[in-house]
């Protein structure tokens, strides 16, 4: 899957109205790292390097962080249909760049969208806490009612306040694109991976004690109250930078990590990795087909990810209901 990942990043890079080929595309790439000299022109190395690239690396970071969050989800709350948005993010992120996009400050989405995000977690666990506890069945049900609130607040803005072009700006951020993504997108998913994703990888062990209950992960020496809201903390962060880049992409987090269960088996220590790196090749093509498959006209990416993540869901389902 790391090979994979390597070449579909090396093949995205060529597809498109210039005629380059993938070991050029590779060459220049090394080129613009030290290695060796490129075979392109300036043109070409440019659209390469400064358009193509730079949205590659970003969909293939969002894939992977929104794939890790989803297994993470699933796993804290032991709910099979938990995704990184479960708690409300998306429509919090939804909320803060449609305003950010109506007043005309397009250069702050990124920033608006994540405190959004974050505004929405904080929002969620008031609820929850309110409520009477922090318990997974009571976040969950804070994070429907919050996601409610927020998509609710979002269609008002845009109704009250949007006219003209913006509509058609909010609706492609709403469905998922990344039309458009330069260097410090791509920048801020893969640091937000780094710094977030990575040490999620480590904790499937953890992960592994929450299969069986709280109390068997109690049993097990496991703070079970500080692992799952630090990790629940981590996870939030993780997606809301991933959506202050991509809009709202769904399906990832919710499909693969059952995809690889059907491989693997239920243990963390290879479903966390390779959700990553499936939910990152897999989001490199669909967007690969979303900027390529109708040129001029581009689609948002959030479409593709749904007419082929339904499908596979569903399949998905039927092997489990079969007891594959």
């Amino acid at each position: 899957m790391a090979a994979a990942l390597v070449l579909s990043v090396a093949a995205a890079s060529t597809v498109g109205p210039a005629d380059i080929s993938v070991p050029d595309a590779f060459r220049s790439i090394l080129a613009r790292l030290g290695i060796g000299a490129s075979p392109l022109s300036a043109l070409q190395d440019g659209i390469i390097w400064e358009l193509r690239l730079p949205r590659v690396l970003t969909a293939a970071a969002v894939g992977a962080g929104l794939a890790v969050s989803g297994a993470v989800m699933q796993a804290l709350t032991r709910n099979a249909l938990a995704d990184p948005y479960l708690l409300g993010l998306s429509s919090g992120a939804s909320l803060g760049a449609v305003c950010v996009v109506l007043l005309g400050a397009q250069l702050l989405l990124p920033l608006a969208a994540f405190i959004g995000a974050l505004a929405a977690l904080a929002a969620t666990l008031l609820l929850a806490r309110l409520a009477g506890g922090l318990t997974p069945s009571r976040t969950v049900l804070a994070g429907v009612a919050v996601s409610s609130l927020g998509s609710a607040l979002t269609s008002l803005v845009i109704f009250w306040t949007a006219t003209g072009d913006s509509y058609r700006n909010i609706l492609g951020w709403l469905l998922g694109s990344l039309a458009g993504t330069q260097w410090s997108s791509a920048g801020i998913a893969a640091g937000a991976l780094l710094v977030v994703g990575l040490p999620l990888l480590g904790t499937a062990r953890l992960l592994d004690g929450f299969a069986f209950g709280d109390d068997a992960a109690s049993a097990l020496g496991i703070n079970v109250p500080a692992v799952r809201w630090s990790m629940l903390a981590a996870t939030a962060l993780l997606t809301g930078a991933m959506v202050s880049v991509s809009g709202s992409i769904g399906f990832i987090g919710l499909v693969f990590p059952h995809v690889v269960r059907l491989v693997t088996g239920p243990g963390h220590r290879s479903l966390l990795p390779l959700s990553a790196l499936l939910g990152a090749v897999f989001l490199v093509w669909a967007d690969t087909a979303a900027r390529a498959a109708f040129e001029p006209r581009e689609l948002p990416v959030g479409v593709v990810t749904a007419v082929i993540g339904a499908p596979v869901f569903a399949y998905v389902l039927a092997r489990r209901k079969g007891g594959a």
